[in-house]
């Protein structure tokens, strides 16, 4: 297995350039996610790495070479499509090994190689079906075996989970992850799907306009992500925000507060606010809670009751809607005043420019909320 480097990417269709100088490092054995949303330039990254679409400019290093030039088939990779493009008359067996034939691979050396993956797929009893035979989520394990005896030094996944049920596609990402861990593999997956970012990725790349917003893991992204469009994208369902103002600056806190009624002393160390500084404040829905006099007031606009959890839209006197993820079972109503309060370690802070503020999340000092 192998390490990549991505250096200056660029990709340009005549005058558009849709990649615009993506630096990355994959470390060996790493499971990469690059998410974003549709267009951001996640999939044409990847087939740039695959050697599908051709470099503009920039170099790609793959183990301890430039590859720029290098045909795809000898990059040391090996891609799994949304299509499982399996061939409808030859069986699962044949399927996996087709690759191993067409490079004249010795039949034995490729049947070991083809029952290898299969053992490690958990599918040695579908060898002798056909596609047809074979469920969603059974296709694509054979997708993925038809990379695996290929023994790449990396493994790139485009959307692999798309196709797949709701039911699937959490059963298919338990299969990938436990195949990463197995193999000890590179592995660099695309997908449009946060929720498969943060539960697969060591390491994730949010894209944006071809431009690369943000990378780190799960964790780090979703508690301190580095502007709104992160913090926006990253979390489910997405963050609240509100425009703020700055009202008072103490020596280690200002306090904001805007039309929806917020009141907020949050730390800001270095001094670098002034009192009528415009800002935005975000909150995440899970860190809001009933409150009898909460620091945000609104009407309920929809609830939607799923047992272990209650979703609240929620209308501020702004015009703003809100989503809230309440414990439990909630009985609200449509129409009715709903007070809540922020987690106070929680809100987060962003600039006229969409950049996050240190605060808080530095961990030297919790948020209060009260009521402006």
């Amino acid at each position: 297995m192998a390490g990549l480097e991505l250096k200056k990417l660029r990709k340009s269709y005549g005058n558009v350039e849709v990649i615009k100088g993506v630096d990355l490092s994959v470390d060996h054995g790493e499971f990469v996610v690059f998410v974003g949303p549709s267009g951001c330039g996640k999939s044409t990254l990847l087939r740039m790495i695959a050697g599908l679409e051709e470099i503009s400019s920039g170099d790609l290093v793959i183990g301890d070479r430039v590859v720029n030039d290098v045909e795809p088939r000898d990059r040391g990779i090996a891609m799994v499509f949304q299509s499982y493009a399996l061939y409808p008359h030859m069986s699962v067996y044949d399927n996996v090994g087709f690759g191993l034939k067409l490079a004249r691979t010795p039949k034995e050396e490729r049947d070991r190689k083809i029952r290898e993956a299969a053992r490690i797929l958990q599918m040695e009893h579908l060898l002798e079906r056909k596609p047809s035979q074979l469920s969603g989520g059974q296709r694509q394990r054979v997708a993925i075996g038809r990379a695996i005896v290929r023994q790449p030094e990396v493994f790139l996944f485009d959307e692999p989970l798309s196709n797949l049920d709701a039911a699937l596609r959490v059963d298919m990402r338990m299969e990938i992850a436990k195949l990463h861990n197995d193999l000890g593999a590179t592995m660099i997956y695309v997908t449009h799907d946060q929720v498969e970012a943060m539960t697969l990725a060591d390491k994730i790349v949010v894209l944006d306009g071809g431009v690369v917003q943000q990378v780190g893991s799960p964790i780090e992204l979703y508690q301190r992500p580095a502007n709104l469009f992160v913090a926006g994208f990253i979390g489910s369902p997405k963050m609240n925000f509100v425009d703020v103002s700055v009202d008072k600056v103490a020596d280690d806190t200002i306090t904001v507060s805007g039309a929806d009624v917020v009141s907020v002393p949050v730390f800001m160390p270095g001094g670098q606010l002034r009192p009528g500084d415009k800002l935005t404040l975000g909150v995440r829905p899970h860190d809001l809670t009933v409150a009898t006099s909460g620091a945000i007031v609104g009407r309920v606009l929809m609830v939607e009751r799923l047992g272990n959890e209650t979703i609240v839209n929620l209308e501020l006197p702004s015009g703003a809607t809100w989503l809230a993820v309440l414990d439990g079972d909630q009985d609200l109503k449509r129409g009715e005043s709903l007070a809540l309060k922020v987690e106070p370690a929680r809100a987060l802070l962003f600039d006229t420019a969409g950049q996050a503020l240190m605060t808080h999340t530095s961990g030297k000092q919790p948020v209060t909320l009260t009521p402006h």
